[in-house]
């Protein structure tokens, strides 16, 4: 058996550190708001190279309260990527405002900047970096000049990933990520945060999470009961310090998975001046299913992501443009096992796999070369 993503293996060695701290929250008892989040905050902050960062219960409050907390809510529009979990969406819907889904490159799955269109209810966008691959900041930061949108990235899966040399969610207006326990840095639970070099959207982005209290029994505006867990902080802290590292090691395994799978599938792409974390390895072919019927036989686990893209779901029925490449997308992409404790002999044994019921044609071919991964222009620091 090769599961998803193994990880008891991957706490195993923090299991120390982790007590260590539940030891001491016990002792304090600073269980909400206390010192370990502030803690974590700050160290966050440092990490992705900004000034502010503020912890909320989960990524998708953190997208809902980072549009709340920039003014952005009912009458408005926010452009969002067909391709995506469906947070993405519904955090725009809970914020009060509608999602208008555009389509995403062929080449990496994220935003195409090119398609992008505005009404005078656009009010933002939020490129997501989807599978731990940055979005094409450069062309989509130009885009929402021009309009005077604001920029919220969707950095759930590509904690460390590096655009231009800087850490992508730091990079726009604001950065939303999630803790969730199989992200590149998850927690034991759920948590996310949101970071922003605006201190006054900072200190906003406090108050909506803290049931919009501006001062203690003081509720400036309905907020949210949104608060980082202490004890999930705590262990935030501990694994932070090994992100870089672990993020290495998923680099490497997607190197040896596409020297084996070179020729049978697509494999991804790093686009030149960003480096790519792996949240999500994701081959691409016509033959999806039969490649997933063929793992699961030989016991090895796989995922099919977002098969159907937001623009079809039937809670956002008509928002947005036609998809034809969101939906190409959904239909091929396949996910294989990823995670840094993965070996060498398991990525073979899962390509071997693979290879076997993905018979190549000259098109696929000449597309999975195409997809080759090439090595980050970057390490990430």
């Amino acid at each position: 058996m090769i599961p998803f993503v193994d990880l008891r293996a991957h706490h195993a060695r923090f299991a120390r550190d982790f007590r260590r701290k539940m030891d001491a929250l016990l002792r304090n008892s600073q269980f909400i708001l206390g010192e370990e989040v502030a803690e974590f905050e700050k160290e966050f902050a440092r990490y992705i190279g900004v000034k502010q960062a503020v912890g909320v219960a989960n990524g998708t409050d953190a997208l809902v309260l980072a549009l709340k907390a920039s003014g952005i809510g009912p009458g408005d529009e926010v452009i969002v990527p067909s391709l995506t979990f469906g947070a993405t969406g519904l955090a725009v819907s809970l914020a009060g405002a509608t999602p208008r889904f555009a389509d995403v490159e062929d080449e990496t799955g994220c935003l195409d900047p090119g398609g992008l269109r505005a009404t005078t209810r656009t009010k933002a966008v939020i490129p997501v970096h989807l599978f731990g691959h940055p979005a094409n900041l450069g062309l989509i930061l130009e885009f929402a000049r021009a309009h005077g949108l604001k920029v919220i990235e969707d950095t759930a899966q590509a904690h460390g990933a590096t655009w231009n040399g800087r850490r992508v969610g730091g990079i726009g207006d604001a950065g939303c990520f999630s803790f969730y326990p199989s992200k590149n840095l998850g927690a034991l639970g759920d948590g996310g945060m949101v970071v922003t070099n605006d201190g006054e959207l900072a200190d906003r982005l406090r108050m909506w999470r803290h049931v919009g209290q501006r001062a203690k029994y003081e509720h400036a505006v309905v907020g949210h009961n949104s608060r980082l867990d202490s004890l999930q902080a705590a262990f935030l802290r501990v694994k932070l310090r090994k992100l870089d590292v672990h993020n290495r090691m998923r680099q490497k395994n997607a190197e040896i998975y596409a020297k084996a799978l070179g020729g049978c599938v697509g494999t991804p792409v790093v686009r030149s001046g960003c480096t790519h974390v792996y949240h999500l390895y994701q081959i691409r072919s016509s033959r999806r299913e039969s490649i997933r019927a063929r793992l699961s036989e030989a016991g090895i686990a796989c995922g099919v992501y977002y098969p159907i893209p937001l623009h079809r779901q039937p809670c956002f029925a008509g928002n947005g443009d036609a998809c034809p490449v969101s939906e190409k997308l959904a239909g091929e992409l396949l996910a294989l096992p990823m995670y840094p404790e993965l070996t060498a002999a398991q990525i073979r044994t899962v390509a071997r796999c693979v290879r076997s019921s993905a018979t190549p044609s000259p098109s696929s071919s000449s597309r999975s070369e195409e997809r080759s991964p090439r090595l980050p222009v970057r390490g990430a620091r």
